[in-house]
C-alpha cells in the first residue's frame, strides 16, 4: 500500500511516499480502508519533531474509512462497518490497523470525508466550547484563526450556544467566512490592533474566554483583553510555542485562568469518545454545524498540503484521499 512516512524530521520535504505492507490486525483490532485522512497542525508538529514520535513512522492523525478486516476478539466492529478515529498514527495511508475501542461509527447521514473532516478539529471544538469553559448564553469570547478548521466550527458551536462571538481573521475573504459562521464581530488582525479592538467593542470590560490557537504573537495581548477571572485557552501554535511567562502576571491582570488543554484528555475512555463524536455528528445530521472542506489533495500531495496548511493560506478543513 502507499503510504506517507516520516524517517527524518523537518519541513513538508521530510514526508515520502513509500510503499509498505497492509497491515494485519492484532488482537482487538481493525484494519480500515480509508476513504480520507484529516489534514490538523498536529501533523505538522509531528513532522518537525516538535511533538516527538519513534522514527520512522507514518504521519496522520485522524481517518475515515471502511473495516476490511478484523483481528481476534473483536466484537465492537465488523467488516463492511464505516468508521472513524483520531488520535493515532498511520492515517497517511491507504489502509491502517487501529484499535477497535478507538473507532466511532458514522452515521447514515454523514460521508466518510465528512467523518475524516470532523472528528480531530470537531472534537476539540466540542471540548473547548461544552468543557474547558463551558460557554454561557450571554458570555463573550474571543477566537482567533476563525477561519481556519477549529476556528470555522468553534464559531458555529459558540453562536449556537448564545454566546457572543468576537473572530480574529487576517483577509476580508476569511471575515466573510467567520460572520457567516455566526461571528457578531470581526476583527483583521492585519489592519487593527486586535487588543484595542476587543476592549473597544466590549467597552473595556473585557472578554471571558479566549479561545487561542495562534500561540506566540497572541498570547500576551490576549491575557490584556480578559474580564478579571476570565480565561485563556491555548489549543495550538501555529505561530510558535509561547515562551514563558512570570505566573504572577495572571494575578497582576485580574487572577486570570490559563490552560493548555489537548484533545486525548478528552477522549480518554470509550465513553467519552462515542459521547463527543456523536455530539459532534449529530449537529453536523441536524444541520446545525456546516463543515467546509476547502480542499482535498491525492495522498502523494500531502507535501503541498501541508506547505498550504503552514501558509495560512487555507480556510476549513484539508483532506488527502487515497
Amino acid at each position: 500500500m502507499e503510504a506517507i512516512q516520516v524517517k527524518q524530521v523537518g519541513g513538508p520535504e521530510a514526508m515520502e511516499v513509500v510503499e509498505l505492507p497492509v497491515p494485519q490486525p492484532k488482537a482487538n483490532e481493525a484494519v480500515i480502508k480509508l476513504a480520507a485522512s484529516g489534514v490538523n497542525f498536529i501533523d505538522v508538529y509531528l513532522r518537525e519533531g516538535r511533538y516527538k514520535a519513534p522514527l520512522p513512522f507514518v504521519l496522520g492523525q485522524e481517518g475515515a474509512g471502511v473495516v476490511t478486516e478484523v483481528g481476534a476478539d473483536t466484537m465492537s466492529v465488523k467488516v463492511g462497518d464505516r468508521v472513524a478515529w483520531t488520535g493515532l498514527h498511520g492515517a497517511y495511508a491507504e489502509y491502517a490497523a487501529v484499535p477497535a475501542d478507538r473507532l466511532v461509527p458514522i452515521p447514515q447521514r454523514v460521508s466518510e470525508q465528512q467523518a475524516a473532516a470532523v472528528m480531530l478539529q470537531g472534537m476539540t471544538a466540542h471540548y473547548l466550547s461544552h468543557d474547558t469553559y463551558p460557554l454561557k448564553q450571554g458570555e463573550t469570547a474571543l477566537v482567533h484563526a476563525a477561519a481556519g478548521g477549529v476556528g470555522l466550527l468553534l464559531v458555529q458551536m459558540a453562536h449556537n450556544i448564545g454566546a457572543r462571538v468576537i473572530a480574529t481573521v487576517s483577509t476580508e475573504e476569511k471575515a466573510k467566512l467567520a460572520r457567516a459562521a455566526g461571528a457578531h464581530e470581526v476583527i483583521l488582525y492585519t489592519q487593527a490592533d486586535f487588543e484595542a479592538e476587543t476592549k473597544r467593542l466590549t467597552g473595556g470590560k473585557g472578554v471571558d474566554v479566549v479561545y487561542d490557537s495562534v500561540g506566540k504573537t497572541t498570547f500576551e495581548k490576549g491575557l490584556n483583553i480578559l474580564r478579571p477571572r476570565g480565561m485563556m485557552v491555548l489549543f495550538g501554535a501555529s505561530s510558535g510555542a509561547v515562551p514563558p511567562f512570570d505566573l504572577v502576571a495572571l494575578s497582576q491582570k485580574g487572577s486570570l485562568y490559563v490552560t493548555r488543554p489537548t484533545l486525548v484528555n478528552y477522549i480518554a475512555t470509550r465513553d467519552e469518545l462515542v459521547a463527543r463524536s456523536s455530539a459532534v455528528f449529530g449537529m453536523m445530521a441536524t444541520g446545525k454545524l456546516q463543515l467546509r472542506i476547502e480542499h482535498t489533495y491525492p495522498l502523494a500531495k500531502a507535501q503541498q498540503a501541508h506547505r498550504d496548511l503552514e501558509g495560512r493560506k487555507t480556510t476549513g478543513k484539508l483532506l488527502l484521499v487515497p
